[in-house]
């Protein structure tokens, strides 16, 4: 069974003393079991969050990795420098993907390093407001899908835990959301690009997230697809409350899936 997973990705928010009293309050809040939590906050606050959370099931994740293991970059953070502070990345965020130009053939390259460096990668792919009214969206996402995955091993992903976040951009801050039906036949999608470029075991196994001003007031509708096995949440997981619900949706998904798989 594929876990259920909720990421928080606090985007650019938080002093480390702020991130670090926000995880202890999140910990606190969203103890459900089941659930995968996982907390992404700027690069300066992975100390802290690490610290605060230690012993409480929460891991740690970073929000981007740069494509290469050393070298003269300033400002870059590099995979092996997370040894110790962060366990799993975010890759081709769509925000990296607008402001920072990011392609599917470099985050290919970033996939690469973090699987090296045996960080988690949630690897994001999604389709513009253009793309889907002109009836394109599977084909955009399953070029992303594609140029991300090239050339690397299907062992290697499985091994490294693949798992892929699909983000509908126009509904990223927006306060639109997909619909739950459109979000899980382009999950369904994902996954046979997976099949075709990786292996049916792969696909079968690969968690894959929805994103996109996902609140703990509607994350239950995407949680009743099967295919859908979790979110990657912005604004919303910079409140307490608000990680509390989701997790416990999401706990409440986790059990029944377990009981149906057992039945």
């Amino acid at each position: 069974m594929r876990p259920v997973i909720i990421a928080a990705n606090w985007k650019m928010n938080t002093t480390p003393a702020d991130a670090g009293r926000l995880a202890v309050t999140i910990a606190a809040a969203s103890q459900a079991p089941g659930v995968v939590r996982v907390i992404c906050p700027p690069y300066l606050s992975l100390a802290a969050v690490r610290d605060a959370v230690t012993g409480e099931g929460i891991d740690v994740g970073a929000q981007n990795v740069h494509h290469e293991l050393a070298g003269a970059y300033t400002g870059e953070i590099s995979a092996p420098m997370l040894a110790g502070l962060a366990t799993w990345v975010i890759l081709g965020h769509s925000e990296r993907r607008r402001d920072a130009l990011e392609s599917d053939a470099l985050i290919n390259r970033k996939l690469a390093r973090a699987l090296e460096s045996g960080l988690r990668p949630i690897v994001c792919v999604g389709e513009q407001l253009a793309d889907r009214d002109a009836g394109s969206a599977e084909d955009v996402v399953a070029a992303q899908v594609r140029g991300c995955l090239a050339g690397l091993d299907a062992a290697a992903l499985a091994d490294g835990g693949l798992v892929i976040a699909y983000e509908p951009v126009w509904a990223i801050g927006t306060g639109r959301t997909a619909s739950a039906a459109d979000a899980a036949a382009m999950s369904e999608a994902i996954r046979r690009v997976v099949a075709e470029v990786g292996s049916p075991d792969l696909a079968a196994a690969v968690p894959v997230l929805y994103g996109g001003s996902v609140t703990s007031a509607n994350i239950a509708e995407f949680l009743a697809e099967p295919s859908i096995d979790g979110a990657l949440v912005g604004g919303a997981s910079l409140k307490r409350d608000e990680m509390a619900g989701l997790v416990g949706q999401a706990s409440i998904t986790a059990a029944a899936r377990a009981a149906a798989q057992a039945g």
